[in-house]
């Protein structure tokens, strides 16, 4: 699907999104008419999914970051369903994710403090509905963060 051209456009185009559009033709070997037809191509078919903008949330005064580890209540036909639309709406749930085994969802929570966190919990959290039990994992550090991809 991809060819040796695609991946260095992309390679290129992920390590520098904002680069001016003849900087990455040439750094990718490519004129600029074949850059902006192979990027809307790899648009087109879901490949580039958009540049957004990267957040430090620290810097906006949020200062505790929590991963909830979420077992839900299975004997509830429409438990997954109702838990993920309600853990939707709030704002400071960063990350929504399902597995298969004894966890079924994590959350990525972000707080500004640890009274907001305990706030936050208790009265948005803890009544999300059909939760079986919660476990918090506190981060103490982001050591690895990586979103490109060896190309």
């Amino acid at each position: 699907m991809l060819d040796d051209t695609d991946r260095r456009i992309l390679r290129y185009y992920q390590s520098d999104p904002e680069a001016a559009a003849s900087v990455l033709a040439e750094r990718a070997g490519v004129t600029a008419s074949t850059l902006a037809r192979r990027l809307e191509r790899l648009r087109d078919l879901g490949i580039l999914r958009g540049v957004r903008g990267v957040i430090h949330w620290p810097s906006l005064g949020y200062e505790v970051e929590v991963s909830l580890r979420v077992t839900l209540d299975k004997t509830v036909a429409r438990a997954f369903d109702d838990f993920l639309a309600a853990a939707r709406l709030v704002p400071e749930v960063l990350e929504i994710q399902t597995f298969l085994g004894q966890v079924d969802v994590r959350l990525s929570v972000i707080a500004r403090d640890m009274a907001h966190y305990q706030r936050l919990y208790r009265e948005k959290l803890l009544t999300l509905p059909h939760i079986a039990d919660v476990e918090a994992l506190m981060h103490v550090a982001k050591l690895k963060a990586e979103e490109t991809l060896p190309l």
